[in-house]
């Protein structure tokens, strides 16, 4: 920054310190300055040049908010005053009122107040706007702090230009990286999902299947419950048929028997009938009633 014109700076800028205070010669000249403009002013006196003295005390012990303070509490308004307060705002780092106050000191030296504009700007990292006071100080007044700053600013613009297509160019990559992993995602998913429908369908084979075979013994058992049913059926009427043709067998058979024993009886009966026409025999018909009609007194006669 430079030198403020009432109080004694060192020459400081925010890339640039000579170390030297060119201005601290010229301090008795300033202080005498503003003694004459405060004495021909109706309303200044002694106080208001105790408040110099204080504000210019206070700079130098590094109180630069106080010293602003002191100074912002003259009466008399001036550029000089509004740049002078600038430069203990400029200290205290408070550059948006620094700035302010640079802004409205038209009528100091032009050059140092657009240099100091343009450190106020550079220290906000308003890097277009600080090359642009630099530019037009220079055209003011050649300055060997302000060619620095310029050449500075314009670095500092380039590298932060650079850095912001590095960051630009690390996004894009971490975004691709993040899209692929999205799209990898998205794959994996979709595959997980057509393996677990595959799954699905392969499972819902082997049901249908199970199912078809399961279905498949219970009809055959079924088939065979049917069977063994009927062949029980079939069996049990064949072995009622068969007793049924037993029992029917076995009465003609009795006829048969009871039919021949009548056909003897008779063939007998004719051959006694035979007999009797010859000669009587009482003896062999007594014989063959007995069966029939029991035994007779010996005394009875048999006709």
């Amino acid at each position: 920054m430079k030198k403020a014109l009432v109080v004694a700076d060192p020459r400081v800028c925010p890339m640039v310190n000579t170390g030297v205070d060119h201005y601290k010669i010229k301090w008795l000249q300033i202080f005498f300055i503003y003694f004459i403009f405060f004495c021909t002013q109706s309303s200044a006196g002694l106080t208001d040049f105790k408040t110099i003295e204080e504000a210019n005390q206070a700079y130098k012990a590094k109180e630069y908010a106080k010293s602003a303070t002191l100074l912002n509490s003259l009466e008399a308004k001036s550029p000089q005053k509004q740049y002078d307060i600038g430069n203990a705002l400029y200290k205290d780092k408070k550059y948006d009122e620094a700035l302010e106050a640079y802004e409205k000191a038209e009528g100091v030296d032009e050059s140092q107040r657009l240099h100091n504009i343009g450190n106020s700007q550079f220290q906000k990292q308003e890097l277009n706007k600080a090359i642009a006071s630099y530019e037009k100080a220079l055209k003011i007044k050649e300055d060997e702090d302000t060619k620095f700053n310029l050449e500075l600013a314009k670095r500092q613009k380039k590298k932060e230009e650079e850095k912001k297509k590095q960051d630009q160019k690390d996004q894009d990559k971490k975004d691709k990286k993040k899209d692929k992993k999205k799209d990898d995602k998205k794959d994996q998913d979709q595959k997980d999902k057509k393996d677990q429908d595959e799954k699905k369908k392969q499972d819902q084979k082997k049901k249908d299947q199970k199912d078809k075979e399961d279905q498949k013994k219970k009809d055959e058992k079924n088939k065979k419950g049917e069977k063994d049913k009927k062949d029980a059926k079939k069996e049990k009427d064949k072995k009622s048929k068969d007793e049924k043709g037993d029992k029917d067998s076995s009465k003609p058979q009795e006829q048969k028997k009871q039919s021949k024993e009548d056909k003897l009886k008779e063939q007998e009966l004719k051959r006694l009938m035979k007999k009797m026409q010859k000669g009587k025999t009482p003896t062999m018909m007594y014989q063959m009633g007995e069966s029939k009609k029991g035994q007779r007194s010996e005394d009875a006669k048999p006709w």
